[in-house]
């Protein structure tokens, strides 16, 4: 698997740790991806979320939408979200993301990033409503973006991945706890991907 590195010296990872991360590429076809990215842009409720930091109210670097069961209200970074209804592309990536990962998820969180500028700081997916070591499925669509994940407690504990058009990752074990992920900005000149992170909320 050459997208798979290490970011310290570029050496090539073997695998990632089964009992943590499964990385499909070409989960989607080319065909499917270039219809379902386009679909995507045009039928779902896009925005623009705000965050306080440092004192000031800052635009979020992409642009989000909550979709899902009813009354799943997910909160996360001091707000709460109610999901829109679940749209028909969405139940059909829903559909194939279940069987893959051998669990029905009732919600999903969708990110725009729009170009190279747009990304996702360090974080862990560790809100209580997700409940202990949750399965969160990860589908990309469009520009490959670098994945990074590095251990809370030792950070020079890291792996990297680069998330390909139709790929599907599925986090597991105790991911959320222990380890932190990020989408980070790029200074290269990139198109726009969406990434939809499936997840039970009880």
């Amino acid at each position: 698997m050459q997208q798979l590195s290490f970011f310290d010296g570029g050496l090539q990872s073997p695998k990632l740790p089964v009992e943590l991360m499964d990385y499909r590429p070409a989960f989607f076809s080319a065909e499917e991806s270039g219809r379902l990215i386009s679909a995507l842009k045009q039928n779902i409720q896009w925005n623009q979320e705000t965050i306080l930091m440092y004192g000031k109210l800052l635009n979020t670097p992409r642009l989000t939408a909550w979709y899902g069961d009813n009354s799943k209200t997910y909160a996360f970074s001091g707000k709460s979200y109610d999901p829109y209804p679940w749209t028909k592309e969405l139940l059909e990536i829903k559909h194939r993301v279940d069987a893959a990962a051998g669990i029905t998820f009732n919600s999903v969180l969708l990110n725009l990033y729009r170009n190279g500028n747009d990304s996702v700081a360090w974080h862990a997916d560790d809100e209580p409503e997700l409940g202990r070591n949750p399965i969160i499925a990860s589908v990309s669509f469009g520009q490959v973006r670098r994945f990074e994940v590095r251990h809370k407690a030792d950070k020079k504990q890291k792996y990297s991945v680069d998330l390909e058009n139709g790929s599907l990752l599925i986090m597991k074990g105790d991911l959320q706890h222990h380890w932190e992920h990020q989408v980070p900005k790029s200074t290269k000149a990139l198109g726009e991907r969406i990434n939809l992170t499936f997840r039970v909320i009880s």
